[in-house]
């Protein structure tokens, strides 16, 4: 009898979930607005500005990731991305826009040097100290902003501030790139198959021939089916941040090493692995990633007040756990935990899109995270064997 054959293990809803409900979400709100006779909801204004409104998210979705991979969880960074911004703005007028930024980066690093280094040489649990962080942080800002809402000075620094924020591409048509990228993809299938012997079986192969045709369909199809986005800066340091972060925990050992710190200390530690080293790198990665988020915030709105980002640590731990990424550690994406913060930013803006009640944008917002967490347990159960009597 022919093998059966199996659901690929990268699309089951265990490994693929994430994306499965933000393609059904965007469906959804595509439907409602049609049927509401409104514009296209994928739009590519519309699209343009998902991302952008993703951004600040998505980058501490993907710091927040690293730091859960390795069995520790960071509530203080939407803090310290106040802090950051504050002190950035407070030392434009003194030394200069450059310098001030590497002063709020590098504050942000030490608090994660300093959350890291009590977690993991002191002993205490990293909810409680984070939690101490994030309140003793935010009285930091109260100090450094006197209670009131801080504008950098009018001049260079100002300029300088808002160029780092200031930058707008508009991508190529995405039909063709997604054509091209299909036809690259089943070159690469092609060429392994056959490499390892496989030569006719891998022409005829499904993984090769369905990306191959559909790429081919792509870019022929491309003059007449053109799609662009504008892609803003904020934008294009996401993509570059989630690029390297998933290249760095997919392909290399720095990688490996932190899950294995996160899934199993005590065998990592017995393998030669400096487990308090890595878990410490990840509070300084995030410490400092919050930071550049405040920065950038700032620049964008022009100021800072002593309230700013509240609450943005929890919704980055609510889109890394609707990624998929284990509270408990050694398990996590950033790229399904970017999907996460996209689902988050397209219940908002499709709230808005539909015009529905803001007073019921909270209850909706909450139920959806509750049954995709509840969806993500039940398809990652596994299923117990129950022991029969004859």
């Amino acid at each position: 009898m022919p093998a059966e054959r199996r659901w690929p293990e990268s699309l089951k809803l265990s490994r693929a979930g994430v994306v499965y409900a933000l393609v059904a979400l965007v469906a959804v709100l595509t439907v409602a607005s049609a049927a509401q006779g409104r514009a296209p909801y994928l739009d590519p204004m519309n699209v343009s500005n998902i991302l952008d409104q993703t951004a600040l998210l998505g980058i501490l979705a993907v710091s927040t990731t690293i730091v859960l991979i390795s069995g520790n969880f960071d509530l203080s960074i939407g803090s310290v991305a106040a802090l950051g911004a504050a002190l950035c703005l407070s030392l434009i007028g003194p030394i200069g826009f450059w310098p001030a930024f590497g002063v709020a980066l590098a504050t942000g690093a030490l608090v994660g040097l300093f959350n890291g280094v009590v977690v993991q040489f002191v002993g205490i649990n990293a909810f409680i100290v984070t939690l101490g962080t994030m309140t003793g942080v935010r009285g930091l800002v109260l100090i450094v902003t006197d209670g009131r809402t801080v504008t950098p000075p009018t001049g260079d620094g100002a300029n300088a501030l808002r160029a780092i924020d200031a930058g707008r591409w508009i991508t190529p048509n995405l039909y063709l790139v997604a054509g091209i990228a299909l036809l690259l993809f089943a070159g690469w299938r092609l060429w392994t198959r056959r490499s390892i012997g496989v030569r006719d079986a891998a022409l005829r192969s499904k993984a090769v021939l369905v990306p191959g045709i559909a790429g081919i369909v792509l870019v022929a199809a491309s003059p007449v089916l053109i799609f662009t986005v504008q892609l803003t800066q904020r934008t294009t340091y996401l993509l570059v941040l989630v690029a390297v972060a998933a290249w760095v925990l997919r392909f290399t050992t720095v990688g490996r090493r932190l899950y294995a710190t996160g899934g199993n200390p005590e065998a990592a530690r017995l393998a030669g692995v400096a487990v308090n080293r890595y878990k410490v790198l990840a509070f300084v990665l995030n410490g400092t990633a919050a930071a550049f988020v405040g920065v950038l915030y700032s620049a964008r709105i022009g100021s800072i007040n002593p309230t700013g980002l509240t609450g943005y640590e929890l919704t980055a731990l609510a889109a890394a756990i609707l990624g998929g990424t284990a509270l408990f550690g050694g398990v996590g994406s950033v790229l399904k935990s970017l999907a996460g913060a996209l689902i988050l930013v397209t219940l908002k803006n499709g709230f808005n899109i539909l015009n529905l009640g803001a007073n019921w944008q909270g209850l909706i917002e909450g139920l959806v995270l509750i049954v995709a967490a509840a969806m993500y347990t039940v398809s990652t159960r596994r299923p117990t064997v129950r022991a029969t009597t004859e």
